[in-house]
């Protein structure tokens, strides 16, 4: 029996085709011909064009489209900086490209590891893949970029990883320390891109790198950057935000079928804490609650799709933390806290939001102590205007016109690394 691997989203088909339907479709075309059966044959025509519209449709990745890039791995070596996102249909990069005779000799692991099961911010051992037997070596903790040891003897170094286009998402500051690196060492960087889900805004602060900078943020862009990573690759080149302005030698496989417009869904969790796609939609709003009293569900099984604090002034819905695969040790474990439930809001409506940020501070009293860890909140705000704002009572209104004249700026310089349209 055939079977089509889906992913479904409110009910609409947005899952990836793969080749091998295609290939299976052909196979029976031809022997319906064989047979006589012209009914069939033209049954199965009609298929084959309603299958191909609807593929054509999604976005398709650049890990994807390997013949666009196969002959630039032939006869290198080749390094993958990849994790359980870096899929190709059933297949994981690394995988597939063993397979097709590509030297694949190291692979580096973002944070949350290889197989994206690690908490955040845990402390990740470099190991050996059991399944290649290729080193896999820890770009998290205090080995964030690449060595010229790491690097000795590699060709290219290949970018795979799906982002959730937010700058405290730390997958795009491995990239950035993964780009300085080859920069440095004259190695080629090639980034198969992948579509953003939060790519049709820009919106939040712009950073400050001369006081925030941070692995949470580490370059002058806002909360929503509206970049997928290639983009973002061309932005760190040509804006000079590589170490001592180095330029690395770039180039991005880009995603077929994709326009920053493009309703995104992520097939795959990109971490243990973001395992949909609502809770990729809320996290830009809700990650500001990290360094807070206030919990983002870490702990429960709708991590970033509630909050809640043990002052039942909060709210009226409830949860209580407990440890879980991803979060061992989550904020306020076994403690029941009292919130809101955002698990049916319209995330594309929302946008990046404050109202959340401002309602549970005034619920709980509009104190300093509601921030757990002020620099932390900072960090991730990219500036600390935005917690000395809440802290003065002003509106949403008033803070977001404080951050204005910069988001304008970046919204200008943005346009210039723009590889799909708006």
């Amino acid at each position: 029996m055939l079977r089509i691997r889906l992913a479904i989203n409110n009910g609409k088909f947005t899952g990836f085709l793969f080749l091998n339907f295609i290939g299976y479709l052909v196979n029976l075309n031809q022997r319906a011909k064989k047979m006589g059966l012209l009914r069939n044959y033209k049954l199965i025509f009609v298929l084959f064009f309603g299958i191909s519209q609807i593929a054509y449709s999604q976005a398709i990745p650049g890990a994807y489209q390997t013949k666009l890039y196969l002959p630039i791995l032939k006869g290198k070596q080749v390094a993958l900086v990849v994790n359980h996102t870096s899929m190709i249909g059933n297949t994981h990069l690394a995988d597939s490209l063993l397979s097709l005779g590509i030297q694949v000799k190291r692979i580096f692991a973002p944070e949350h590891g290889f197989r994206g099961t690690a908490d955040a911010g845990a402390h990740i051992d470099n190991e050996v893949d059991s399944k290649t037997g290729l080193a896999l070596v820890s770009l998290y903790g205090k080995h964030k970029k690449p060595t010229p040891e790491d690097l000795q003897g590699i060709d290219v170094v290949i970018f795979d990883i799906q982002d959730v286009g937010t700058r405290f998402y730390t997958y795009s500051s491995t990239l950035l320390y993964v780009q300085e690196a080859c920069a440095e060492n004259k190695v080629k960087l090639l980034v198969l891109d992948r579509p953003n889900p939060n790519g049709h805004y820009v919106d939040g602060p712009v950073l400050d790198p001369s006081k925030f900078a941070s692995f949470v943020g580490l370059t002058a862009i806002p909360i929503v950057h509206g970049l997928t990573m290639g983009e973002y690759a061309q932005m760190l080149n040509g804006e000079g935000w590589l170490a001592n302005k180095v330029v690395c030698d770039l180039q991005v496989i880009p995603v077929a079928s994709y326009t920053h417009k493009s309703d995104v869904h992520v097939p795959i969790a990109p971490s243990p804490n973001l395992p949909n796609d609502q809770s990729i939609g809320l996290y830009p709003s809700l990650c500001l609650f990290e360094p807070t009293i206030v919990s983002v569900g870490r702990g429960t099984n709708t991590q970033f799709q509630v909050i809640g604090t043990p002052n039942p002034a909060a709210g009226e819905y409830r949860f209580t933390p407990t440890p879980l695969p991803g979060a061992m040790d989550p904020p306020l474990k076994g403690q029941l806290c009292y919130g809101k439930d955002l698990r049916t809001v319209s995330t594309r409506k929302l946008g990046f939001s404050l109202s959340y940020l401002i309602e549970m501070f005034e619920k709980t009293g509009r104190q300093e102590s509601f921030f757990t860890s002020p620099s932390f909140f900072d960090k991730l705000a990219g500036t600390d205007s935005l917690r000395l704002a809440l802290l003065a009572g002003k509106s949403e209104q008033e803070i977001r016109s404080s951050w204005k004249p910069a988001l304008d700026v970046y919204k200008e310089m943005r346009k210039r690394y723009l590889i799909y349209q708006d």
